[in-house]
Order: C-alpha cells, then structure tokens, then sequence
C-alpha cells in the first residue's frame, strides 16, 4: 500500500523540523512563533508522515526569557522519559543562546524544563542527541562559537550522563566551515567585534551506516540561497569527521533557484515501511513567507548519501 503527498507536508511555519517515531507513529517538533496556552515549540502528530496534526506545544518559556528566541528542539526517548534539548536566548542578541533541558512522560508533552546544560560554555544551540549502537552510550552534538581559522559557528559533541541532564567531561570539537559557501555574512559584527567573514556550520544530525558515523550539518546563512545540508563521515563517535570531498557547496539537499529556498536543518526517520529513511527538513517558498517542513527520501550510494529533494511534486510513500 502506498500513499502520496506535496512538500510541505504542513503548511505554517516549522523550521528546525525533528521527527520522533514512537511506536510506529510520528512527532515532529520545531522553531515556529506559534504559540499555544502559554508554550512554544509546536507538536505535530502523524501516523504516515504526510498527514499530520497539531496536538499542542510542547514548554512553557523559561520565566527569565518570556519573549525570548526559542530554536531547535529536539527530543531523545531513554526508560520511558522524553527528553528535549532547546536553546534559549535573548531576541536581541544572538550570542546569548544557551542550550536548555526539559523532560516529558509523553511525546506529546508537556515537557517541563529541568536545567540549563554546559552554562560556562558560552553561546550554544542546535543540540542534537545520539544514542550510540555500538556501546549504548547517549551523546550530545551541538553548535558553539570559534575563533580560530574559518571564524564561526561549528558543531561539537560531549557525552551524556545517565539523567540525561547533564554532561561528562569537556566537549570534542568535531566539523568546521571548509568552504566559502558556508560563510554566513561578511563583515558581520557580533560580540563586540566586526569579523571579515563569519562562518557557519550547524544543525547537527547523526546517524551510524554499514560501519561509519555520518554527521549530516547545514552550512552558511539560514535565510539566504546558499544554505544546504553536507555531511562529515568518521569511524568513531567522537570523530574525526572528515568531509569526503572538497567542500564547495552542499552535497546533499540544496536550493532550487527561484522555487525551493535554504533548504537545511535535517533530522532523519524511518518511514511506515521500515526500510525507506526519510530526510526532514525546512525550506522557504520563493516569496521567503517562513521555513515550512517538507520530507524525501534519504538515499546510501557508493558515494554516499544523497536526497531525492528538495521536490515539490507529488511524492509516495510505502506503508
């Protein structure tokens, strides 16, 4: 049995989209300014990831943050408890995101917020947990400043302790901008400095195929033409990653001029069939109205791996 459907699969705003399957079914969370009964971070319900349904947002803003900038959720399932990482920061002033802790009984929330994680390691978002198959040991990938070399935004990971709340032991720093087409804005002026060319490498996204880890990123402006997700491969958790060629653009999903936009910020899921894996991600419409998510399928070649999309035609999933 097969269905079909039309990216985007939900037509408001949801950017930074993750999907959760549980027990064969599919919650998508994301960065939106849709709010409901006081919290942010809408939840999506679906049962075949086409068709989905707003069931309600998933935590209250942080008392200290009412009208803050709410990015990123993602939420990792250990012992019948939810786990979602977010970061949180001043509307104002990029630089003051910090990643934050908030656990549910339920995918579907609410999700209360239990701690602010690494609050010495300066500007955090875009926390990505993973649970390694080789040894069970959970991990958090994330992005933080650096001023070395190709200035920016990298990812980093450090390792998970038990509660799931808090971390062990210094991070490893992990992927760095490489290319110009990860530069996010020249002359960009941030931390009370104006730097010639700011880079950025972001949304982190792990997964372990035939032997290797590959971490799927999006790179340059969230907002601009050039935005798209690569990938860095490596034999062991902690790296090193390296990109398999030069990186002078995006490898596997990037904009279609004047129809799909920015297209990045990817998680991965399982479709119905449970062999097909899906890609999730946000892209703009040409008009640049929001970041809405749209799926297709995630292909392995002996070149690695690559996206059908971003397609806006009609589309099939089997069940």
């Amino acid at each position: 049995m097969r269905i079909t459907y039309r990216n985007p699969v939900w037509p408001d705003e949801m950017a930074d989209p993750f999907v959760l399957k549980w027990q064969g079914e599919y919650y998508a969370y994301g960065t939106s300014s849709l709010q409901a009964d006081h919290k942010i971070f809408p939840i999506l319900h679906s049962k075949n990831l086409a068709d989905w349904t707003h069931i309600g947002n998933a935590v209250e803003p942080l008392p200290t943050l009412p009208h803050g900038n709410y990015w990123a959720p993602e939420v990792a399932e250990r012992d019948g408890k939810f786990y979602m990482y977010f970061s949180a920061g001043e509307r104002t002033a990029d630089e003051t995101q910090r990643l934050h802790a908030a656990v549910a009984d339920s995918p579907r929330g609410p999700f209360i917020t239990r701690k602010q994680l690494m609050p010495d390691a300066g500007f955090t978002i875009d926390a990505h947990p993973f649970r390694d198959p080789q040894d069970g040991q959970w991990y958090l990938f994330f992005c933080q400043d650096f001023f070395d070399e190709r200035v920016g935004t990298g990812i980093a990971v450090v390792r998970l302790a038990d509660t799931m709340l808090d971390t062990v032991g210094a991070p490893t720093p992990l992927l760095r901008a490489s290319g110009d087409w990860q530069i996010y804005e020249r002359n960009r002026t941030i931390y009370s400095q104006t730097w010639a060319a700011w880079h950025t490498v972001e949304g982190p996204f792990v997964t372990y195929h035939a032997g290797h880890y590959y971490c799927f990123y999006s790179g340059g402006a969230w907002h601009s033409f050039n935005y798209g997700v690569s990938y860095g491969v490596a034999d062991h958790v902690l790296g090193p990653y390296h990109e398999s060629q030069k990186s002078n653009g995006p490898r596997v999903l990037q904009a279609v001029p004047d129809t799909v936009l920015g297209p990045g910020h990817n998680s991965i899921v399982l479709g119905p069939d449970g062999h097909t894996e899906f890609l999730v991600y946000h892209a703009w419409d040409a008009a640049r109205t929001a970041r809405r998510m749209c799926i297709d399928p995630l292909r392995w070649t002996t070149d690695g791996p690559v996206c059908a999309g971003p397609t806006i035609s009609e589309q099939v999933i089997e069940l």
